[in-house]
C-alpha cells in the first residue's frame, strides 16, 4: 500500500489524541511497582483510555501474518520480552529490579497514535539503567533526524549510531512503521539505515519511530502465544516510542504529554 498523508486537520485529530496517550502512559508507569500484576495493569490502561472517552487502538487488532486478533489494550514486556507481551492470558507479578515496557495505542476521533515508555520496577541495576537511557536517547536521535526532506536512512542511521557506541544492539527484524488511520501503515522506519536512503520525509507523514534495544545479542524469536517477541540470549531489552508527524517546518512529536 501507498503511504497515506495527513491533512492539517487529521494531525490536530491526532496531536489531541497523542497528548491524551501520553498522560496515560506517564500515569500508568508510575503504577508499575515490586508486586504489582500485569492483569491490574492492562485494566488501568483500559480504564483510562475510555474514562476520555477513547478506545484502545490494540484490542482485537490483528495485524498481518497473524493468527488471532490480539487479546489485550495493553503490550506488556518484561525483561527479556521485547515487544507484544500480553497482559491478560496469564498471570505475571512485577519483581524489584524489572524492567517493564508499557506499549500502547489509542483511537482518538477515529485516528491512532502509537507509542510506548520502559520503566523500572523499584531499584534497578546498572546495566538496566543505561539501556533505559541509551534507548530513550536512541529515539529522540531519530526524532531530531526526522526532517522534511531527509528519508527514512537518516532517522535509522541516527538511532544506530546512539545505540552502536552503547555495547548494546537492536533487536533485529523489528522496525517503526506508518500509523494514523490504522495501526500499522506503509513505510516501514528501521532502527538502521543510509542517510539519504529510503521514502522521502514529506509534511503531512505520520511515523511511529521505536528502537528496541537488548543487553546481548539482537537475535529474537516469538512464543508459542504468536505475539511475545523475546530476545533469543535471555539478555533484558528496552522499547521507546513516539508517533511523528513531518511538517513544512520539521516535525511534531504527537504522542508528548
Amino acid at each position: 500500500m501507498a503511504m497515506r498523508l495527513k491533512t492539517k486537520e487529521e494531525i490536530e485529530i491526532l496531536q489531541e489524541g497523542g497528548k491524551r496517550l501520553g498522560k496515560i502512559l506517564s500515569i500508568l508507569g508510575t503504577k508499575v511497582v515490586p508486586g504489582v500484576t500485569n492483569f491490574f495493569l492492562e485494566d488501568e490502561a483500559l480504564r483510562l483510555i475510555e474514562e476520555e472517552g477513547d478506545k484502545p487502538a490494540f484490542l482485537g487488532y490483528r495485524p498481518e501474518g497473524a493468527r488471532r486478533d490480539f487479546p489485550a489494550s495493553l503490550c506488556l514486556s518484561i525483561n527479556d520480552e521485547i515487544v507484544h507481551g500480553i497482559p491478560n492470558e496469564t498471570k505475571k507479578i512485577i519483581n524489584e529490579g524489572d524492567i517493564v515496557s508499557l506499549d500502547l495505542g489509542l483511537i482518538h476521533r477515529g485516528l491512532i497514535t502509537d507509542a510506548a515508555i520502559t520503566v523500572p520496577a523499584g531499584k534497578i541495576d546498572e546495566e538496566a539503567q543505561r539501556l533505559i537511557e541509551t534507548t530513550k536517547r536512541a529515539l529522540y536521535a531519530g526524532i531530531e533526524a526526522a526532517k522534511p526532506g531527509r528519508n527514512i536512512g537518516d532517522i535509522g542511521f541516527a538511532i544506530s549510531k546512539v545505540v552502536d557506541g552503547s555495547g548494546f544492539s537492536l533487536a533485529e527484524d523489528l522496525v517503526g512503521h506508518g500509523v494514523g488511520h490504522k495501526v500499522h501503515e506503509d513505510p516501514f522506519v528501521p532502527n538502521f539505515g543510509t542517510p539519504g536512503q529510503g521514502e522521502k520525509l514529506v509534511p503531512g507523514l505520520v511515523i511511529a519511530l521505536e528502537p528496541m534495544v537488548n543487553t546481548g545479542t539482537s537475535r529474537i524469536k516469538v512464543l508459542s502465544d504468536g505475539y511475545t517477541i523475546k530476545t533469543r540470549d535471555g539478555s533484558r531489552s528496552a522499547h521507546f516510542e513516539h508517533s511523528i508527524a513531518i511538517t513544512e517546518e520539521g516535525h511534531i512529536v504527537l504522542t508528548q504529554e
